[in-house]
Formats: C-alpha cells, sequence, structure tokens
C-alpha cells in the first residue's frame, strides 16, 4: 500500500484520520474507536503499518497524491472535513495541535 495513487478512498479516509489522531503525538482510544466507525480493522491494520513508516513530511505528501489523483473527494470535501473535525473531537478535545493540522490539511486538500 506504499504508493498514494493505489489507495482506495477508505484507506486515505483511514490515513487521514490516524493522522489528525497522531496530532497530538499519541493516538487515543477514543480516536482508535471512532477510526473503526469508519473504516474495516484490516484497512485500519494495514494504514496504521504504512503510517508508522512515514515521516510527517511523506504523511502530508501521500495524503495530497492520493487527493490529487483519486476524486474520491472532489465534490464532497465537506464531508471529509466533517470527519476530520469528529475526529479530533473523538477524545473530547480539539487541542491547539489538532487545531493546527485540520488547518493545514483543509488548506492543502482544497488546493488539491
Amino acid at each position: 500500500m506504499e504508493n498514494p495513487s493505489t489507495w482506495t478512498k477508505d484507506e486515505l479516509l483511514a490515513y487521514i484520520l490516524i493522522y489528525i489522531a497522531h496530532a497530538d503525538l499519541e493516538e487515543s482510544k477514543k480516536e482508535k474507536e471512532y477510526i473503526l466507525s469508519r473504516v474495516d480493522k484490516a484497512v485500519y491494520k494495514r494504514v496504521s503499518a504504512q503510517f508508522e513508516k512515514d515521516n510527517d513530511y511523506q504523511s502530508i505528501q501521500n495524503i495530497i497524491e492520493a487527493v490529487k489523483t483519486h476524486d474520491y473527494y472532489r465534490n464532497d470535501l465537506a464531508d471529509l472535513f466533517a470527519d476530520i473535525k469528529l475526529m479530533a473531537f473523538a477524545d473530547g478535545d480539539f487541542d491547539i495541535m489538532e487545531q493546527m493540522i485540520f488547518s493545514q490539511l483543509k488548506k492543502v486538500l482544497k488546493e488539491a
């Protein structure tokens, strides 16, 4: 799954949600539960393994490449941003790091 241009919509969603979950450098149990409510456990495991291999720069580049390559969110970025916000609030706190990552992703994805 290393090539973002071959990711499925669920893999892309999982990767983005994991990216947000790790904004504060840890993925809480509630954040993981939220991700698993949105994607299959096998997808989560596969994507999580990929995420662990990537550094922050690679992560954002993977997201940009996958969004540009596929039209998964071309007409419904609002749905994606809603998922991202729900992910950020999954642990009950939308902290400053999550807010910054959310703003960065919103800007980058709108330009993709």
